[in-house]
């Protein structure tokens, strides 16, 4: 299958996810959303869990991507992770926290599901982790764990997410007890900026 009609697919596969939510997703239902039959998205995926992990795989790629800094200064490694974290959804139609918090409720259920649920947050506590390690080695941020940090920021980045989708909430007010909790932490806020 052509990477046009791959992403074509995992587009129309957000939509009718977002739209009709885990149990009631069908291939047709995804197929209605795209210019792809139904018989074509078969051929290429066995099972609408099989099509459903790709479309996890994507989602997760992408959110990677996102949140990837190659930046040396830590501070601002946090500070790229956090807008990247808490950027604003592109369009109302974007599919990725509502389509997320889908698959997030069938994790319990479908160990693939949960095998990429563990990817992602191990890529969020590494981004943070490692930034508050290279941080604290660089005399910019105070003596902590590392790790704590990192599990405590993305127990947040996590809570902040159902409660945004669940409860219609504005990520700003997370993105703020964020960075309350790396000043209690670490000493340092993006809002504090980098300099040297």
């Amino acid at each position: 299958m052509g990477s046009e009609s791959t992403t074509e697919i995992m587009g129309a596969t957000g939509r009718a996810l977002c739209e009709y939510g885990y149990a009631d997703l069908t291939m047709q239902r995804i197929a209605d959303e795209s210019s792809v039959t139904s018989a074509a998205i078969h051929y290429h995926f066995d099972t609408k869990e099989e099509l459903l992990n790709a479309f996890l795989d994507d989602l997760l790629e992408r959110f990677e991507s996102r949140v990837a800094c190659e930046a040396r200064d830590p501070r601002e490694r946090l500070s790229e992770f956090l807008a990247a974290v808490f950027e604003k959804p592109s369009s109302e139609n974007d599919d990725f926290p509502v389509a997320l918090m889908e698959l997030k409720a069938q994790a319990p259920h479908h160990d693939l599901f949960r095998e990429r649920f563990i990817e992602l947050d191990d890529a969020v506590r590494d981004v943070v982790e490692t930034a508050v390690r290279d941080g604290i080695e660089a005399g910019y941020f105070d003596e902590v764990d590392p790790e704590t940090v990192a599990y405590v920021v993305a127990t947040i980045i996590n809570g902040s997410h159902v409660r945004m989708v669940a409860l219609g909430e504005e990520p700003d007010r997370t993105r703020e007890a964020v960075e309350r909790t790396l000043a209690r932490y670490i000493g340092w806020t993006p809002s504090q900026g980098v300099t040297a």
